[in-house]
């Protein structure tokens, strides 16, 4: 158990017989009055965003969960299948676990899963990852304007803006906290 006042954003924590993982959160001393701790979190199991005002003295449940480095190996269509990279074993996640992860998994990518109770609950993407654009217009010679982009679509299916001088088949580091192109990789 932790204070309310201790609570960070990317905490998961239990609340009310449920998993909520910490989006956002404000401490708050308002005049004479006690002060609070407004959260804003993520329910795991239905993925619906809530508000909630703890008192500064509330005690809350932080969730222990256990982190594996996994390595994606496939998808099915269905699923999605990752090995554990210590003890080789594999698992299937599916698209309500993964989220908008899909967009980013492509064959020897590790990722992090986190469990709770033995059940993954979320996977953590690495901060960048390469990927190979398969379908965008042709670039332009000469064209020099820095502020100029094009869409272009990935081989996850992914489509984020690129620079004019990107062409099909080459590899491009993306961003995916923000699905935004970064640089040639």
């Amino acid at each position: 158990m932790i204070s309310a006042t201790q609570l960070r954003p990317g905490m998961v924590i239990k609340f009310n017989n449920d998993l909520f993982s910490i989006f956002k959160m404000e401490h708050r001393t308002p005049g004479n009055l006690r002060g609070f701790v407004q959260v804003k979190m993520r329910n795991f199991r239905t993925g619906s965003m809530i508000e909630h005002r703890f008192s500064s003295e509330d005690r809350v449940e932080k969730a222990s969960l256990e982190e594996h480095e996994m390595e994606f190996l496939y998808d099915d269509g269905e699923y999605f299948h990752f090995m554990n990279t210590e003890n080789f074993e594999q698992m299937h996640l599916t698209t309500d676990i993964l989220g908008d992860a899909t967009s980013y998994l492509i064959p020897q990518l590790r990722v992090n899963v986190e469990f709770y109770e033995g059940k993954p609950i979320s996977v953590e993407l690495p901060p960048t990852v390469d990927l190979t654009v398969v379908e965008t217009e042709p670039g332009l010679k000469g064209a020099s304007v820095s502020n100029v982009t094009k869409p272009a679509k990935l081989e996850t299916g992914l489509v984020v803006q690129v620079p004019p001088f990107i062409n099909e088949g080459e590899k491009i580091r993306v961003s995916t906290a923000e699905a935004t192109y970064l640089e040639r990789a």
